[in-house]
């Protein structure tokens, strides 16, 4: 800010030196010009001819040398002994014309204003003392050679009293330009700091912003609608090249603003966007403002809500359910202890206990999952990651149970919290163990880590080789209390998928020949901005 604000001083003080050589020049030129074509014979007359000649072409040559070495010159020492030099030949060309009536001191009021504008307080003052003492000193000193009137007296005292007036006229006007330069100068840096600061946050913003014009052509993107895009260049382009869905919905609104526009599927695995628009009327050219937002985002946040909601409830119903089950639970099992009763009863007896557990599990994963806590992503290294996952399932497993591991090349990292990704692996692992092994003697599950080639996301295969899902029952999978199995609660998938969606990441069921896939597609390594 200071090298600004002195490199702009310096840009003024050079034009106003410019002006200053400009003046003399032109001054020089002027007297040489009049006294070579005898245009003005009263001062051809004058006492002293061949002196006003030879002063004028001295005054002449010497600004030209002036100009030519010394045009930039700066310190204050060097623009003193120009202007005062310029008010001593003006000085000497005064008397050489001969005095007041040859109207030479308006030349000196003019070199004494214009060096003004260089110089500043007391040094300007004392080249206005020179003009002034110059003007009234030659005045007396011809008044001793041609009798003076009354008259030129006080026209030399006026024009001594006007150099000081037009110094201190000049010195207050630059002063007050120079307050109102170091304001505007302020102001403007201002205003650049608020422009850096609009771009970093547009630039920082998970919303996706781009401004349009009325071609529909991209004059602004920001990075998040980059990455929304699927596009690392956008300035420039036509939206109806990079997203021809967007347009659709941009010619809907045009026609009806207050529809709410649909949202918006990218192409391939890209997110689902719901974009808004917004006419920039003050701007030119009808420029349109498009925000993109991730629906994956907002139902996340949605996602938090309902499972607050949940939480309250079964925080409310819980211990109003468990104490009676309990107790019923406790009754069977002394019953089933009874020596009296039949092969039938205590049959029964165990129907009871079977689905009294039954019903503390759907208790227990309605608790976890309402009291689950808020996610916490860390960069995750997958492949050492997983191959210790897998070294502790298999100690676990029983000798009928069987997992393999495939993990392939590439940047196989992540963002998601560890202990969830845990959770969801394991409830996976142990649901294709048990189709597995409805069908076969060993129960085989294959998890399979690879690079997705166009999204260039991790991606987690989790298949088993059971019986498969019918194809009316994949869209209820992840649905709350759907199950295929008796014994089964129907919250493991849905917990698995909350869990995966509260760390960026999906889950979905791939179906394929010989049994299920469960592909899990993580986010990107990087966090969020």
């Amino acid at each position: 800010m200071v090298a600004e604000t002195a490199d702009a001083s310096g840009k003024q003080a050079q034009r106003l030196l410019r002006l200053y050589h400009l003046f003399r020049l032109s001054v020089g030129i002027t007297l040489v010009l009049l006294i070579s074509s005898n245009m003005d014979n009263r001062l051809l007359t004058s006492a002293d001819d061949e002196l006003l000649r030879s002063g004028s072409w001295l005054y002449l040559v010497l600004n030209i040398l002036l100009v030519v070495f010394l045009e930039n010159i700066r310190r204050p020492a060097q623009l003193f002994g120009l202007a005062l030099t310029d008010i001593l030949l003006l000085c000497g060309l005064f008397y050489a014309a001969g005095g007041v009536a040859s109207s030479l001191g308006n030349l000196l009021i003019v070199s004494v204003a214009i060096s003004n504008t260089l110089l500043r307080r007391r040094i300007g003052l004392l080249i206005a003392a020179v003009g002034a003492l110059g003007i009234v000193a030659l005045s007396f000193l011809l008044s001793f050679e041609h009798p003076l009137s009354p008259n030129d007296y006080l026209q030399a005292g006026t024009l001594g009293a006007l150099c000081f007036a037009a110094s201190l006229l000049v010195q207050g006007l630059m002063q007050r330009l120079e307050v109102s330069e170091h304001l505007a100068e302020r102001r403007a840096s201002e205003v650049e700091g608020l422009e850096a600061l609009n771009a970093l946050i547009l630039q920082r913003m998970r919303t996706g912003i781009l401004v349009l014009d009325e071609q529909r052509r991209i004059q602004l993107a920001n990075h998040s609608a980059k990455a929304l895009l699927g596009r690392q260049h956008l300035d420039g382009q036509l939206i109806d090249d990079c997203a021809p869905g967007l347009v659709e919905r941009l010619q809907l609104w045009l026609s009806n603003p207050s529809l709410r526009p649909q949202s918006l599927k990218m192409p391939g695995d890209g997110p689902v966007l719901q974009p808004s628009f917004i006419a920039l009327e003050q701007s030119p050219g009808r420029q349109t403002l498009v925000f993109l937002e991730d629906l994956a985002q907002i139902a996340q946040q949605a996602q938090q809500l309902k499972l607050a909601a949940l939480g309250r409830l079964t925080a409310g119903i819980a211990h109003e359910i468990r104490n009676p089950l309990g107790a019923i639970s406790h009754a069977a099992q002394l019953l089933g202890e009874s020596e009296e009763l039949d092969g039938a009863d205590r049959r029964l007896t165990q129907i009871i206990q079977d689905h009294s557990q039954r019903m503390n599990r759907v208790i227990e994963n309605v608790l976890q999952l309402s009291r689950r806590q808020q996610s916490e992503p860390q960069r995750l290294d997958l492949k050492p990651w997983l191959e210790r996952f897998a070294a502790e399932a298999r100690e676990q497993a029983t000798a009928r149970q069987s997992l393999h591991v495939h993990i392939g090349a590439g940047d196989l990292r992540t963002l998601m919290d560890p202990d969830q990704l845990t959770q969801v692996l394991d409830n996976l692992v142990r649901n294709g163990w048990r189709h597995s092994g409805a069908l076969h003697e060993q129960a085989e599950v294959w998890l399979e880590l690879s690079l997705d080639p166009e999204s260039r996301q991790a991606v987690l295969h989790v298949q088993d080789n059971g019986p498969g899902v019918a194809p009316e029952q994949q869209a209820h999978l992840f649905e709350p209390f759907f199950t295929t199995s008796s014994q089964g609660t129907g919250l493991g998938l849905y917990l698995s998928r909350e869990l995966c969606e509260s760390n960026q990441a999906r889950l979905d069921f791939k179906p394929r020949q010989g049994g299920g896939c469960f592909r899990i597609t993580f986010a990107h390594g990087r966090k969020q901005s």
